[in-house]
């Protein structure tokens, strides 16, 4: 155990706090037992380490572990609990979960058995809390982990600290909004380079290759994660890329199942569930007419890539009304249900209707609001499509 604390305080001395995400604020840290989910590269080992860095914990309080560490090919996860509850540890953080093989039934033990320790750990956004062989959905507090929001973005960028709005108080006070942020930074200047690489935050690390290592975090996700999570056979790997590159090619994109199922030389029930994966991946979004009772087999109406860098990293379709609609959805669906109306872009939540579209968008009367590119302020029902991204 002395090699884990070692580790952990090489790690927590390089931590950077100057800048925390939203959900640091959201999580509630006092419970006994948290998960944290979210696709790979979001920022998930980040955020614990930035808490325990900040915590008041004494030294030995709290540790910081990697299931993927090779001390755990010898070692197991509850063997560590008992020793560091012994040790007057109080905080256990677990990150990497599913690559321990009995991580949910052994974190189940902890709980039930050391109930002075505090629990939290992070899985990929495959992991099945729910679903899991020990029941933790009674005892965790579960939350999901995005990527940068545009907020974020520039608040990372710039070193600013502007705050997050709700989506009601954007619809109805969105001029006053967008004058207190110009007051502060011009977003339109670092619109394209979010769009281009700012979701996932290791863009400041990788600079000129940050697209090749989305490409890596792809590949991970697809030849790891899924064999790892979703028991999918490693000989099937290729159709599922084969699968997202066509769909990259052709965002948004309206699936034709039985063609699509030719193509890739699938059936149609194997191809459905494949679509079902890479949304669980965030790899891509599905839309549908209606949000209720959405079966797994069901085909979406409409299928987007999760965020605008996943398309100019697979070199796909970057058409700027697909990049626009794309960071639209990847933003609302944070906090909000989407779904695609009758002769719109998209519902949110059942009820308000939103067009996206460039300054010059012309008018429909089934929508309710117009989220437009290229402007920095709207003006009634016209909002600005950027200031969608200060919804966490």
């Amino acid at each position: 155990m002395e090699l884990l604390f070692e580790l952990y305080f090489k790690l927590l001395k390089n931590v950077n706090i100057s800048f925390q995400r939203s959900l640091m604020e959201k999580i509630q840290w006092q419970h006994r037992l948290i998960g944290i989910t979210g696709a790979r590269g979001v920022g998930k080992t980040t955020i614990l380490l930035q808490y325990l860095s900040k915590s008041k914990l004494s030294r030995n309080e709290s540790l910081y572990v990697s299931l993927d560490h090779i001390w755990f090919s010898k070692n197991s996860l509850l063997d560590l609990a008992d020793q560091f509850s012994k040790s007057g540890g109080k905080v256990l953080v677990i990150d990497e979960v599913h690559k321990y093989a009995n991580w949910s039934q052994e974190i189940k033990n902890i709980y039930d058995f050391y109930p002075e320790l505090r629990v939290i750990f992070t899985g990929s956004s495959l992991l099945e809390i729910l679903n899991s062989a020990a029941d933790l959905s009674r005892r965790a507090v579960l939350y999901s982990m995005k990527g940068l929001s545009f907020r974020e973005f520039l608040n990372f960028d710039q070193g600013l600290n502007l705050p997050f709005y709700s989506l009601e108080t954007i619809l109805k006070q969105h001029q006053e909004i967008a004058d207190e942020i110009l007051s502060q930074v011009k977003p339109l200047k670092f619109w394209n380079q979010y769009l281009k690489q700012g979701y996932y935050p290791f863009y400041k690390e990788f600079g000129e290759l940050y697209h090749q290592q989305i490409l890596a975090v792809i590949n991970l996700t697809l030849e790891v994660e899924l064999p790892l999570l979703r028991k999918v056979d490693v000989a099937y790997i290729p159709k599922i890329k084969q699968l997202l590159a066509i769909i990259a090619d052709s965002v948004p994109f309206t699936p034709n199942i039985s063609k699509l199922s030719e193509k890739i030389a699938i059936n149609r029930t194997t191809l459905l569930t494949y679509l079902h994966f890479l949304e669980e991946s965030g790899l891509i979004y599905g839309l549908h007419q209606n949000t209720e009772g959405v079966s797994l087999l069901q085909k979406p109406e409409k299928i987007y890539l999760n965020n605008p860098n996943l398309a100019f990293a697979l070199g796909s379709n970057v058409d700027i009304g697909n990049i626009r609609e794309t960071f639209f959805l990847n933003q609302v669906n944070v906090s909000h249900k989407l779904n695609l109306p009758p002769n719109a872009d998209f519902q949110i939540d059942k009820s308000t209707v939103v067009e996206v579209g460039g300054k010059n968008k012309k008018g429909n009367q089934t929508c309710d609001y117009y989220a437009l590119d290229d402007i920095e302020t709207g003006l009634n029902n016209k909002i600005p499509l950027w200031l969608f991204g200060f919804l966490y």
